[in-house]
């Protein structure tokens, strides 16, 4: 239904001859098969534009398809005839794809603001989380450090999925030491797929903290826990059960996907900080991602923790976003 239905039906309503359309679907329709069994791992420039060309036809045949479906009605109801259809539903996709590029290329700043009674100070921090680098460029994480220094925070945290590729090296993160305050890192489920131990080596090697299972203050009235990306649900509160949480402190809790608040509350997290949802990237996937996880964007509370979502700052696959936004997030935290 995404792919074959869409490419037959344009090519009909088109009058493509047979040969021609053959010579379309059969590349277009085996497309992912082909990068995800064969181009995996490769970082050549061919791959990496074939990869990139791929994941773009991927990320537009959901909206191929809901505009190809409101022409049939309107080819049905003789609105319009066919070949007008064909041409209109080709612009529409196309207009589509490229407001959807714009938008995941360009990461808004979403600002949260808090207040807690364990403050001293305020304290304003930035959160990025589903970089992808592998998926996107060396280019647009030099942007992501730019806006970041901006910013101006005193810390910056990174909630895993920052590289989604095996054999990313140091040189095409080097942008990392540019960033002008302490980094805070927790792993993700793309670092596990891929070299997992080299790409932490990595980032250590860059400066930032990489917090496994592990607390770090940041001040004397903030503590900043990291817990590893794992696909247990009990997770969280497994793993905080082994550390020493200071509950008389500000207590951020890193942790990739939005699982275990209610664990976290329990353990005396005040903010728990997550992505890994992407809010779906593109609509309608976000319905599909709301049947797995209960909170998928935005702010949640239990007790007296709360949990923020993020969107995601960069986009896995497809440099699309449609129906969501690619953010980078400020929280600015106020004593009470």
């Amino acid at each position: 239904p995404l792919f074959i239905y869409p490419i037959l039906r344009l090519c009909h309503w088109l009058e493509v001859h047979w040969l021609l359309t053959i010579a379309i679907l059969v590349p277009l329709t085996g497309s992912q098969m082909f990068v995800r069994m064969y181009l995996r791992g490769r970082s050549d420039s061919v791959s990496m534009v074939t990869r990139q060309v791929a994941d773009f036809w991927l990320g537009l045949s959901p909206m191929l398809l809901m505009t190809l479906l409101v022409f049939e009605v309107l080819v049905l109801a003789s609105v319009v005839s066919p070949f007008n259809a064909g041409v209109a539903t080709l612009a529409t996709t196309a207009s589509l794809g490229f407001a959807g590029l714009m938008v995941a290329s360009t990461p808004m700043v979403k600002t949260i603001r808090l207040t807690s009674a364990k403050l001293k100070s305020p304290v304003r921090f930035a959160q990025i989380t589903d970089v992808h680098i592998g998926s996107r460029s060396k280019k647009f994480l030099e942007q992501i450090v730019h806006r970041i220094n901006v910013l101006e925070p005193d810390f910056l945290c990174i909630t895993g999925d920052f590289i989604d590729q095996t054999g990313i090296q140091q040189s095409e993160l080097v942008s990392l030491r540019s960033i002008l305050c302490p980094v805070f890192f927790s792993t993700g489920n793309h670092e596990r797929y891929e070299d997992f131990e080299l790409i932490l080596e990595r980032l250590e090697n860059l400066g930032l903290d990489v917090l496994r299972t592990r607390a770090t203050a940041f001040r004397d009235d903030i503590q900043v826990i990291g817990i590893d990306d794992a696909e247990d649900p009990g997770q969280v509160g497994r793993e905080l059960a082994r550390l020493d949480v200071d509950t008389q402190k500000f207590v951020l809790l890193l942790y990739h996907r939005p699982q275990g608040l209610e664990d976290a509350a329990a353990q005396g997290v005040d903010l728990m900080i997550s992505g890994h949802t992407h809010n779906g990237q593109i609509f309608p996937f976000n319905m599909i991602v709301r049947q797995v996880f209960d909170r998928i964007v935005g702010l949640y509370e239990h007790g007296n923790a709360k949990l923020y979502v993020s969107q995601g700052t960069g986009t896995w696959g497809p440099v699309i976003r449609f129906g969501t936004r690619a953010e980078i997030t400020e929280f600015i935290v106020l004593p009470d």
